[in-house]
């Protein structure tokens, strides 16, 4: 198994909460967690049909089979197990109880919402960051390529196959537990359309039009693919600063290498060669300061600015009350290019520093007061 960073912040709140949630995509690791987490706990998967139905039809006897508690896999399932949850973790006085896993966020919240709040820790749990790959990947456009599913590293399997899989499984399988579209071949080209639109401010219309159905539909879809922790909308910050500043979302996927799959790449030269390979090397960055973030129990906090001019800072992360401009670039030689937005941001918000994330090898502190820092040394420098 390799090492997740999350087992120290799931371990604390186990201390203070009488059951936690972990949620996330499905493969990203929950269950192996979960389980080396707590090896004493029993395990109860309710995706096996015979376990569902017993726990949807008898969710009283169902959970009276587990006193000292359980993890309960993808309970989003069978939300009926929720009211009754609360009944018993109101009766016990018991720390970490019950630990509840799932890969549908809104069901998963809602239901949390509902009958569970101010009793139930909570913990998202993305595919594997940039550090805890470590040195099982050494360059750079295998790294963007595989992503960061644990499956591809335990098990070797190769990207495509991989990938191929995962998508088809999703497309045939959860998009129809939680919404029930017609036209999947449709769905799918959306899903594509959206995968080619990494990096960039989220225009609904633009994608209705590409897609062949109305904009009502595309909100929803997107909503779908968020629900299920396939992308995410990266919101821009709203301060002004006197400039008229763009508050479309940006898109992203919650791993680099599903949108490269979708986008029918197969080699790390493609990768290397990919017109867009600057766009799948700022996806990987945000993900891993997201990943670095929740990891850690923290709120993400982190958003991009953009004028209407085109002066952009790639990504603001919000820490101790102060915002952190970072700049993110694929290239290994750093240019003057790469400090124009900071420098900008530095002027107009009358602050100073700033950093330069970059796809090469050696850290640098500028005059400017900039420091510049190796993509795989995120972690060590920032967190």
């Amino acid at each position: 198994m390799i090492a997740r960073q999350a087992k120290q912040e799931l371990d604390e709140l186990a201390l203070v909460f009488k059951a936690i949630a972990v949620v996330g995509p499905r493969q990203s690791g929950k269950t192996t967690l979960v389980r080396h987490a707590f090896p004493s706990k029993p395990y109860v998967n309710l995706e096996n049909p015979d376990t569902r139905l017993f726990a949807s039809e008898d969710p009283r006897g169902f959970l009276s089979g587990y006193p000292q508690g359980a993890i309960l896999d993808e309970i989003q399932r069978v939300p009926q197990l929720f009211s009754y949850l609360q009944e018993i973790l109101d009766n016990s006085n018991e720390m970490g109880l019950f630990v509840l896993t799932g890969s549908n966020n809104f069901l998963l919240q809602e239901n949390i919402s509902q009958s569970l709040a101010g009793r139930i820790g909570y913990l998202q749990l993305l595919p594997l960051s940039i550090s805890e790959i470590g040195n099982l990947l050494t360059d750079t456009n295998e790294l963007i390529l595989r992503g960061g599913y644990p499956a591809i590293y335990q098990q070797n399997i190769p990207a495509d196959k991989w990938y191929a899989n995962y998508i088809r499984t999703y497309v045939e399988r959860d998009v129809r537990l939680i919404k029930n579209i017609g036209n999947l071949q449709v769905f799918e080209k959306f899903l594509r359309l959206c995968a080619g639109r990494v990096g960039q401010l989220l225009n609904m219309s633009s994608l209705a039009v590409e897609t062949g159905v109305d904009v009502k539909t595309i909100g929803s879809w997107l909503s779908v693919l968020e629900m299920s922790f396939v992308i995410f909308r990266l919101q821009p910050y709203h301060q002004n600063y006197n400039k008229r500043i763009v508050k479309m979302p940006k898109l992203y996927f919650y791993d680099v290498g599903l949108a490269l799959a979708l986008m029918g790449v197969e080699e790390p030269l493609q990768v290397q060669l990919h017109p867009f390979r600057g766009a799948y090397f700022e996806n990987l960055i945000v993900l891993e300061f997201l990943k670095q973030r929740l990891n850690n129990g923290k709120n993400p906090n982190i958003y991009f600015w953009r004028d209407n001019v085109g002066n952009e800072v790639d990504l603001l992360v919000e820490k101790n009350n102060e915002l952190i401009p970072i700049e993110i670039k694929s290239g290994q030689t750093v240019t003057s290019d790469y400090f124009k937005g900071l420098l900008f941001w530095n002027k107009i918000t009358n602050s100073k520093g700033g950093y330069v994330v970059y796809g090469g090898d050696t850290a640098e502190n500028r005059s400017n007061g900039i420091q510049v820092i190796p993509f795989r040394q995120i972690a060590k420098t920032l967190f």
